[in-house]
């Protein structure tokens, strides 16, 4: 009786390889998301990049035209006109590094698509990190265009009295809103709590920050509570990088700033640890 002898199957290159090893930092897929998170704005470019510069521009012209179409009058030394641009510059910084992470987060989690980036092999602190990489290249971006375009159109006179102080302040205003929009993407359920982050939180913290005024014309105990504000520290050490003029210490801006944006980015990365909200 013929016995038949089965052979074994012959594994394939691929199947005999194991689970594709990491070292301490997945780069591969730190990348990936860096790109992901940078590609989002980039494909919709007149909504996020030069929509902002039409808005920061149309802004400067009303100011202007409110005080007669001159520079109205001196402020710090220098004319308001060029007091008020960087402010607005910096708002525009601000604003699109928060719209970046939340929108990201928010979209996300209606649209049911959180498992993008929950199922790849990437630690709390790789999310973070490429969460925010978007943000302050986004912010970054808004700002050097929409400095370019006051620059080129000569809306006011637009110096750079300290480089150093512009990318430092730059950066750090990225990645602090960077992180707030973060924190708020995670938090929020529907588009209806990201709006109530804005209008109750960022909105007031706004309104105080010296954007449009020295803060100095504010009465007590707002003046006080002000310096306490990092959107103005931030503001007035990323003014001080154009004019030369900076209504506070520097030092302690600086260091505030820094202090809170450490704050919230280790905040960012516990809740990411933990799933918060985004894990069933």
């Amino acid at each position: 009786m013929d016995q038949t002898v089965t052979k074994p199957p012959v594994e394939s290159p691929a199947s005999m390889l194991g689970p594709r090893q990491y070292g301490s930092v997945n780069w591969l897929g730190l990348w990936t998301l860096c790109l992901r998170e940078t590609r989002r704005f980039w494909k919709v470019g007149m909504q996020t990049l030069f929509a902002p510069v039409v808005s920061s521009l149309l802004m400067l012209f009303v100011f202007k035209l409110a005080f007669g179409g001159g520079n109205g009058g001196m402020v710090g030394g220098v004319a308001f006109a060029t007091f008020l641009a960087p402010g607005v510059v910096m708002m525009a910084i601000l604003n699109n590094a928060f719209a970046n992470t939340s929108s990201s987060l928010i979209i996300a989690k209606v649209q049911g698509n959180s498992v993008d980036f929950l199922m790849p092999p990437l630690s709390p602190g790789e999310l973070t990190v490429g969460f925010l990489s978007g943000a302050v290249t986004r912010g970054v971006l808004v700002g050097f265009v929409t400095y370019a375009a006051i620059w080129i159109m000569q809306i006011t006179p637009f110096q750079i009295a300290n480089l150093g102080a512009i990318i430092y302040f730059s950066v750090i205003a990225s990645l602090f809103m960077g992180a707030v929009g973060l924190l708020g993407g995670i938090w929020a359920d529907k588009f209806d709590h990201m709006a109530a982050v804005q209008n109750f939180v960022i909105m007031p913290l706004t309104m105080l920050s010296g954007t449009f005024y020295p803060i100095g014309r504010l009465p007590e105990p707002f003046v006080t509570i002000s310096h306490y504000n990092p959107f103005f520290q931030i503001i007035d050490g990323f003014r001080y990088g154009f004019t030369g003029h900076a209504e506070s210490d520097l030092l302690f801006g600086g260091a505030m700033s820094t202090v809170i944006t450490l704050a919230l980015v280790v905040w960012c990365w516990a809740l990411l640890k933990r799933g918060y909200k985004l894990k069933a």
